[in-house]
């Protein structure tokens, strides 16, 4: 799972939070994390031989781990009977005592997030003692019932699914991938979407998958000077697209956006599908799908997105403890829905805090175990208001020793801002509306000046990686 990634991120951009005050890529050195929450209480041991399968662990096991443990997801086996779970009893023990699995990666956290899978020190307590007492069965009668699963989509029969015309075949031998496939939406009116589904057709060679929208009709140029279907590039998909939808990679599922809120594609717009492919040593073939699921309510808000940068980035050799800040000071009232840190494999904790007007400190998240291999969004259970005046801070720290099993470079080299898994980044994707916006449901499109922002914004994002 680990495989290269370069990633064309730097056009996922949203607008309106660009404004005065705001340094959106300016880093430098920093001392200091945000400290850690409280201990949780340690687990209180349950009477020897008192704990079954069926009573006490299989709610925890369908609760939290079932839904990727299961046939078609990206879990490698099955977790959904006791014969599944009892022959890895100790193994389940072991990772989840490490907090290795379930691999929700933040820590506890104030606002909380949403779908968190992370489990408590007693229900991982119970998973070691019943795992070290035998794993016992149990009286069937307390069996709850096996979770059920929407097949094929995890959000249900989208409105409209689109593929590419037809699939792509990936070599056994040679370098990663990253193949553009051009979708016309043959929409005739600007639609508006609650959520966005990608299902990748071959995992074994899938990494990972972005989407965008082209309203110029750049794609079809660049898939028309290439053979085969779509077209290969290198970070990002070759111009400044339209806008971003959304994505998937392992770690990251689809959700509704709350009512009111909306992803906007305009009228006759080009769907771009990128798909970042690693080669798996025989040839493959991939039709990854995307379902599109249409908002069913009004829409007065547009959902944006906007990468707080910190960069420029230069981790010396040898440096275990590079730690790098970034910070921008919001101008207009917004309100936060998400929030998606990004870094490389030399990160090893990141963290992203809002301090309100009234000086009230907000952790909206914090990994303090970074894995490049599990990268999630994480959404708030309520969406967060960030008054006008409001201070986003990134804190990230990266380990470029000899010490750190996961530097991919051996010696230690200096690493920079770049694509490569090699180079490093330094992001968190904030996904946001504007409290003002209510043109949408009026048929209008929202935030025209956000967009003359957006523009902008880009440009001067162009200026910076030179």
């Amino acid at each position: 799972m680990r495989g290269k990634i370069r990633v064309g991120v730097l056009m996922l951009l949203g607008a309106g939070l660009l404004a005065s005050g705001g340094n959106l890529w300016g880093a430098a050195p920093a001392k200091g994390v945000p400290a850690s929450p409280a201990v949780e209480p340690e687990y209180v041991p349950r009477p020897r031989g008192s704990l079954t399968f069926n009573r006490e662990i299989a709610p925890v096991i369908f609760q939290n781990c079932s839904g990727c443990h299961r046939p078609g997801e990206v879990a490698p086996f099955s977790l959904l009977t006791y014969a599944d779970v009892q022959k890895r009893a100790r193994q389940i023990a072991l990772v989840t005592e490490r907090r290795l699995m379930p691999p929700w990666k933040a820590e506890p956290n104030d606002p909380p997030h949403e779908d968190v899978m992370r489990l408590t020190a007693d229900q991982i307590g119970m998973l070691k003692q019943w795992a070290e007492e035998g794993a016992k069965e149990g009286d069937p009668t307390a069996r709850p019932a096996p979770p059920k699963f929407t097949q094929g989509w995890r959000l249900g029969e989208p409105d409209l699914v689109l593929q590419p015309a037809e699939a792509y075949q990936l070599e056994a031998e040679g370098k990663d991938v990253y193949r553009n496939f051009v979708i016309p939406s043959n929409f005739t009116e600007d639609r508006w979407l609650s959520a966005i589904e990608v299902r990748p057709d071959n995992r074994v060679v899938v990494h990972h998958a972005l989407v965008y929208f082209d309203t110029r009709g750049k794609a079809r140029e660049l898939d028309a000077a290439q053979p085969g279907p779509g077209y290969s590039t290198f970070g990002g998909i070759g111009f400044s697209p339209g806008g971003q939808l959304g994505g998937w990679a392992p770690g990251n599922y689809p959700r509704h956006l709350p009512d009111g809120v909306g992803m906007h594609i305009p009228r006759g717009a080009d769907i771009v599908l990128q798909v970042h492919y690693h080669r798996s040593g025989k040839v493959e073939t991939d039709r990854t799908r995307l379902g599109l699921y249409f908002s069913k309510k009004p829409v007065d808000k547009q959902r944006r997105v906007l990468p707080l940068l910190g960069r420029p980035l230069r981790i010396p050799a040898g440096d275990a403890n590079y730690t790098v800040r970034a910070s921008m000071t919001v101008p207009l009232n917004a309100t936060l829905l998400e929030v998606m840190p990004h870094m490389h494999l030399l990160g090893k904790e990141i963290s992203v805090t809002a301090t309100l007007p009234d000086g009230k400190q907000l952790s909206l998240v914090r990994i303090p175990d970074w894995d490049f291999n599990w990268q999630a969004t994480y959404a708030f259970r309520e969406p967060v208001k960030l008054p006008r005046g409001t201070k986003i801070e990134l804190v990230a720290r990266y380990d470029n020793s000899a010490n750190n099993p996961r530097n991919p470079s051996n010696p230690p080299r200096l690493v920079t801002w770049g694509e490569e898994t090699t180079d490093e980044m330094c992001i968190a994707f904030l996904h946001y509306t504007l409290d003002h916006e209510r043109a949408a449901q009026q048929g209008q499109r929202p935030g025209l000046l956000s967009d003359r922002l957006l523009n902008l914004f880009q440009r001067l994002q162009d200026l910076g990686k030179k």
